[in-house]
């Protein structure tokens, strides 16, 4: 029998709270750190702020407003498209006339990892989620029980998180997780994933071996981020089994899996290993075989003219600062530190781009007619090889840290270089930065496009 008016919150006045002011001010910092360059959750604590200050009815059409505001911009189209694209790309096609609807996969009920470093540390890890039973291989014990402790660590992480949505992961039984150094083992398993250091002639004997021991309808995947798929695969009795799984670090955590086919890779190969990144709950992107592929490809002028950039006088943390405000997680620099300088340094030398088996006389900044900045090499020959070591293009608080700070070494390093060189310095803004770094990744891209590497603009984005 009571009234119903005043029970109705909507005509409740909002309780003023005494700290409102830095209480929101506090908040907004908050999910402009979290959000870069994103305009939703920047526009929902907006109408959240509305709610506190606005009667009710006024309070739900600023939201309206803001809605709008949402619904009618580029980045609400941009993720639109994004949802889709991902969609689209599991629908692959290869020039050879191969296609995801003409194709079966192979069952995947074992598999085996070789290598226990950064990458294949995390590729067990996945395998593991996965409910895929995993041999993992290294070449010696002390390899080996290096690289258990470190999986077992990820692992542990990882069921933590599981438990809290009441899953469980079975690790520490041995039908699920093996670790050895008997290649012998890998007989009977249905996939084999190799991720050994980025050293042609180091893949190709593991290639050989594979090829005598595994059964000949196991898949052969090479975690390889840079390097010839068909070469890898001349070292086997059974190229159409060879396929390129390159996994991006950290490689249970990342999402996308580049699927690279080579002349020989047979159209049931490919359907197996977009299973397998379906199973994996990863975003499998079917590619061709070129230097770079797809990911690194469009990486490499992207990273090299961060690095031009430093060179005319910019400094690390402002070029990351301008990419990431402008919406990227992580910076080019701080990205080569959490990957690993050396990783690049590698592959560089394997190239003839840098160390001795340069010319005498070459330019310092030159190489095959093209700019070349030497300072990514220079940081690797004095030991600095990113988060591992503790120092890279910023110091870390130890070696394997996670905190970035600017480093003064860095900065005098970067002075005497440019005196050296006799580059001179200039201030360079957030425009240049943005647009030298992304042109030369979007410029890439469509070459790759053009040369029939990527079969659509989804698989690029």
């Amino acid at each position: 029998g009571q009234p119903l008016g005043p029970r109705r919150l909507s005509l409740k006045p909002v309780p003023k709270l005494p700290n409102m002011e830095a209480f929101l001010r506090e908040a907004f910092a908050k999910v402009k750190k979290q959000a870069r360059g994103c305009l939703a959750p920047e526009l929902c604590f907006q109408a959240v702020r509305a709610a506190t200050e606005l009667p009710f009815a006024e309070g739900v059409r600023r939201e309206r407003e803001l809605f709008r505001v949402l619904q009618s911009s580029g980045q609400a189209r941009a993720l639109q498209y994004v949802f889709f694209a991902d969609r689209a790309v599991q629908k692959w096609t290869t020039p050879s006339g191969a296609s995801w609807s003409s194709s079966s996969p192979q069952p995947i009920r074992t598999a085996a990892v070789i290598g226990l470093g950064t990458m294949g540390r995390g590729i067990v890890t996945s395998l593991v989620k996965a409910n895929i039973p995993v041999v993992a291989l290294e070449q010696d014990l002390e390899y080996l029980n290096k690289g258990r402790k470190a999986v077992m660590l990820l692992l542990e992480h990882e069921a933590k998180k599981m438990q809290r949505g009441a899953q469980t992961l079975d690790f520490h039984n041995p039908a699920r997780l093996q670790f050895t150094v008997d290649l012998g083992l890998l007989r009977d398993v249905d996939l084999v994933i190799e991720a050994v250091f980025e050293n042609m002639a180091l893949k190709k004997e593991i290639f050989h071996k594979l090829s005598r021991i595994c059964k000949p309808g196991a898949l052969l995947c090479t975690n390889t981020s840079a390097l010839n798929i068909d070469e890898i695969a001349s070292a086997t009795s059974h190229p159409q089994q060879v396929i390129g799984t390159h996994f991006f670090s950290p490689a249970h955590v990342m999402r996308l899996l580049e699927i690279i086919y080579g002349r020989h890779t047979s159209p049931s190969a490919i359907a197996t290993a977009m299973q397998l990144a379906k199973a994996l709950g990863k975003v499998g992107v079917v590619v061709g075989n070129c230097f770079g592929f797809v990911g690194n490809r469009m990486m490499f002028p992207y990273v090299q003219q961060a690095v031009f950039l430093l060179e005319e006088g910019s400094r690390p943390e402002a070029v990351d600062q301008a990419l990431e405000d402008f919406g990227f997680k992580i910076g080019p620099f701080r990205m080569s530190d959490l990957a690993g300088l050396d990783v690049g340094w590698r592959s560089r030398r394997g190239q003839g781009l840098t160390g001795p088996s340069v010319p005498a006389g070459t330019p310092a900044r030159q190489r095959q007619g093209q700019r070349y900045s030497p300072l990514p090499d220079l940081l690797c020959e004095s030991g600095r090889f990113g988060q591992k070591t503790g120092k890279g293009w910023y110091q870390y608080e130890k070696a394997g840290g996670r905190t970035a700070t600017p480093d003064p070494w860095l900065h005098s390093f970067l002075t005497h270089y440019r005196d050296t060189h006799g580059i001179k310095t200039r201030f360079i803004d957030q425009e240049e930065i943005l647009e030298r770094c992304l042109f030369a990744l979007i410029n890439e891209g469509f070459a790759i496009l053009a040369e029939g590497i990527a079969s659509g603009p989804e698989h690029l984005d």
